[in-house]
This record gives structure tokens, sequence and C-alpha cells, in this order.
């Protein structure tokens, strides 16, 4: 008998509206982003081509599994915590579930705090206000906080149609930046010029370091892959275009701020990732108000994703709210986690400390789920054993414990392994972590399978 607290609705065929250009669209936006930008701008303490290498590597890995975690999405009409249910238990569903819910309000603070700032940099073009990082900016901040926090509130209010039109009007906008960006950044400088840019030894990052920082960056989007893939119209809508569109934002942008960095580490002489966030490019190359409105609309296409992740997770936990309600309490907790940074001093210690909490908590949670799907148990992945007590996902009083054992092994596993010296210089630890833990979890229902079959 299902459980009120635990019903579930799948998205239906004739539901499903998402055709190959929304797909696309709607991963492009979510990944060219400020926060993207930004990322580029860190990891360009690798260089252009060890930062290049990086950011190809990681993301090409991290979106197969958007992909497969998609194709569960298409095939089940349920949200990725909603099917984390099957592995982990539909009461140990809220371990993933509250994982999602905090990592993407923090992106969507982290979206909003880089927005902000740009609009900082506007109401000093209009009313004189002291841009923020000098003294009284904070005023100009709080206020483009706000500003940006009622835009996604009105956003939500008038519905996914609404969230749709963003990305579409958005990704024009996006391109159209990139392309602007990129012609004034090789005005300065040339690409031989940033080839051989050296970074200085006190800032060099190990392309491990790199690999783990990046996967944490993309393996973020794959916690809400089945959010968006079940309104996919095919199989390759919610597969192949997921896949693009996450893949070709993500490498646009991140390529954009990584180039940037090392445009103004040779202009100024000096490499400070705190000052390779789009809004400070845009007024150091003197891109002006256009550039920074465009940040903001960047801003508002990529939290309608993370919003919509946020919500839908909040929705697993309680399943009695509507997913409408669920976007607003996400947009409201969001908006307070934003002057975070601004009480702390430092953002990119935030954003940093932020990159390394998801990395070793993604990456188990991943594996787990790709490998119970796809090799054992897509068969049992039916509406009736989502939400039914004593059913195939009760597993002991609703947790399965056995995988929840193994998720923390993998996050402490993840812990270790990432302050290895060989492999920050070499692989890093985020896949490798994937792998073992898939593998575990494989010989663990294997033996498991044919311990029943001995019965």
């Amino acid at each position: 008998m299902a459980h009120q607290r635990f019903q579930v609705k799948p998205i239906e065929k004739e539901q499903r509206n998402l055709g190959s250009w929304d797909m696309f669209a709607t991963w492009f936006g979510a990944n060219a982003n400020n926060g993207t930008w930004y990322i580029g701008g860190i990891i360009a303490a690798c260089g252009l081509i060890g930062g290049l290498w990086a950011m190809l590597i990681a993301s090409v890995l991290s979106y197969l599994f958007l992909s497969l975690v998609s194709l569960m999405g298409y095939q089940t009409g349920l949200s990725t915590t909603t099917l984390s249910r099957a592995t982990f238990g539909i009461r140990g569903s809220l371990i993933p579930s509250i994982i999602n819910f905090i990592m993407f309000m923090g992106w969507t603070a982290v979206n909003t705090f880089i927005a902000a700032t740009s609009l900082s940099f506007i109401f000093h073009s209009f009313f004189g206000w002291p841009v923020f990082g000098h003294a009284g900016g904070n005023k100009g901040l709080i206020v483009g906080i706000l500003i940006m926090s009622v835009l996604h509130i009105l956003s939500i209010i008038a519905g996914q149609k609404s969230v749709r039109i963003i990305e579409r009007i958005g990704i024009f906008l996006v391109i159209f930046f990139v392309l602007w960006e990129g012609i004034v950044v090789f005005k300065h400088v040339s690409f031989t010029e940033l080839l051989h840019w050296v970074v200085p030894s006190k800032d060099r990052m190990p392309f491990g370091a790199a690999l783990d920082i990046l996967a944490a960056f993309n393996l973020a989007w794959v916690t809400s892959a089945a959010d968006f893939s079940r309104f996919a119209k095919t199989k390759s809508v919610s597969t192949i275009s997921s896949f693009w569109g996450a893949l070709v934002g993500v490498v646009s942008f991140a390529a954009m701020g990584l180039s940037t960095a090392i445009s103004i580490a040779l202009t100024s002489g000096i490499y400070n990732p705190d000052n390779s966030d789009p809004s400070t490019v845009a007024n150091e190359l003197g891109l002006g108000t256009i550039a920074m409105i465009v940040i903001v609309l960047t801003s508002m296409t990529s939290n309608a994703v993370n919003l919509q992740a946020a919500g839908s997770a909040l929705n697993n936990l309680y399943s009695r709210l509507s997913l409408k309600n669920s976007l607003l309490i996400a947009t409201v907790i969001a908006t307070l986690l934003t002057f975070i940074p601004l009480i702390n001093g430092d953002f990119l210690s935030v954003f940093t400390a932020f990159l390394d909490y998801i990395g070793m908590l993604l990456g188990p949670i991943i594996a787990i789920m790709v490998v119970d799907y796809f090799f054992f148990h897509k068969k049992d992945y039916v509406q009736e054993n989502f939400e039914k007590e004593k059913g195939a996902f009760w597993f002991t009083a609703g947790f399965n414990w056995p995988v929840i054992v193994l998720f923390v092994f993998g996050v402490l596993l993840y812990l270790y392994l990432s302050n290895l010296p060989i492999l920050k210089e070499t692989i890093g630890a985020t896949f490798l972590v994937m792998v073992i833990v898939g593998l575990l979890y494989y010989a663990f229902l294997s033996f498991t399978k044919k311990s029943e079959g001995r019965k």
C-alpha cells in the first residue's frame, strides 16, 4: 500500500513537451553562466593548455553520466532524487535529497552573488554608488541580491513557460556576449601570449586538482538530469541534446573565463582568481553596462535550472508541498545564503570550499544509481515500488543500509585520495572514487544475487 507521504507523480508521455532545441538551450543556459566563467579563471592556474585539457576531460566524462541519468528520467518519468529511492531506500533517499537541495541552493547563491556584483557596477554608472569591493560598496551588492531574488520569484510565479522563454532568449545573448568578449580579449593580447603565459609558482594548480574541481562543478548537474529529461519528447532529446547543450555551454564559458583571467594577468602583471568573475573582467576590459546586463540575464538562465532542481529535491522530501511552493521556499533560502560571502569577506574561499563539499558527495551517489539501474534493477523501476511501504524499495524500515554505508565509504575514500600528491598531479580523486564505488556496488549485488540463487 502506498503511503501518502511517499507518493510520486511520474510525468506522463502526453505532458512531455521539451524538444531538441529546448533541451539544448536548457543545459547550455545552465552552464553558460557566471559560475562557469569564474571556474575558468580558477583553472587558469594550470596554464592555458593544462586548463583546457582538464576542462575537456572532466566535462566529457561528467556529461556521459548526465546522459545516463537523463535516460533514467526519460524512461521512468521521475526526478533524480525520486529515482534515488531505488538505491538508498524510500526514506534513505532523504540523504541525496538534502545534498541536492543544499547544493543547488549554493549554486543559486553563487550565481546571484556574481550577478549582484554586476548590478553594483550598473548602479555605479547610473547613480554613482561605490562599486562592490570599495568603501561603501556593500550597498549596491545588497540591493543587487534583492533585485535578483525578486526576479527569480517572478519567474517562478509565471511558471514553466517563463523559464523556457528565459532560456531561449538567454542563449542568444550569451553567445553574443562570449563572441564580444573574445574579440575584446584578443585585441589586448595574442593567442601566442596566452599560450606562453607561465603560472606563478605560488599560484600553480596541479592538473589532478583541477580535474577534481571541474568534476565537482560538472557532476552537480548530473544529479538534476532526470528533473528535466522526464519532460523530453524523445529518447535522443533526453540524452544527446542534454549532453551537447551542457558540454558546449561549459566549454565556451569556462574557456573564455580561462582566457580572460590570463589576459588580465598578462596586462596587469598579477594573477588573481578573485578578479576572474565576469563582472570584474567586463569592467577591466571596458565593456560597459550592456555586458553587465547580459551577465545578470545569464544568472537567471542558470538559476532557472538550479531552483528547479532544488525544488524537486524539496518536493521529494515533502511530497505534500506543491512544486511551485517548493521553488519559492528554495528561492528565499538561496537569498539568505547569498549573503555568506559578504559576511565572510572572501568569495573565492567560500566558492572553493563549496566545490570541495560537492566533489566528495556526488560521485558515489551517481555511481551507485547508474550501476543499479543499467546493470541490475531496471525492471523494478515502476511507480508502485517508489511509494509502497514494505515494497521492493523499502529495504529495512525505508533505508538501504549497505548502500548508505558504501556512500559514506566513498566520501571518506575521496577525502583520503584527494590529498595524495600523485593523484593531485595526475588524474584526481573524483572519477577514481566513482569507479571504485561502482565496482564495489556491482560486486555486492552480484554476490547477493548468487546467494539468493543458492537459496
